[in-house]
């Protein structure tokens, strides 16, 4: 997505940040990983504004993200959308032996991917 967005990196840095969104922030089935990954390409290429007038237009952007997301998913939450318990060693070997990466997190991240672009192209 940085190449796309005109983002340079020089090292690993944003993986490195983002990690933990993974599973729903630390496997906690809350936000999307996807979702917050594709709020932080949203402020790294709007950023915040100069005046509380543009900050407010800048965050106008994340709830549309926000709205497309769950008009195409259903929600933002990790649980909700995999149907798992990611805090238990239970849920987690459902999920890992599932094919719900596949047919669930991969569409999700595809999604919020193509909404992202599609919103700061438009704006």
């Amino acid at each position: 997505m940085c190449q796309e967005l005109d983002i340079e990196i020089e090292n690993d840095i944003i993986h490195r940040i983002a990690f933990g969104f993974a599973g729903g922030l630390g496997n906690t089935g809350a936000v999307c990983g996807a979702v917050s990954g594709a709020v932080m390409a949203i402020g790294l290429k709007r950023g915040r504004g100069e005046t509380m007038e543009q900050g407010l237009r800048e965050l106008a952007i994340t709830r549309e993200f926000r709205r497309r997301f769950e008009t195409e998913m259903k929600t933002i939450s990790c649980r909700e959308l995999t149907g798992s318990d990611l805090t238990t060693e239970e849920g987690l070997k459902q999920f890992m032996g599932s094919d719900t990466p596949q047919t669930v997190c991969f569409p999700a991240v595809g999604a919020a991917y193509r909404i992202v672009v599609d919103l700061l192209n438009e704006t």
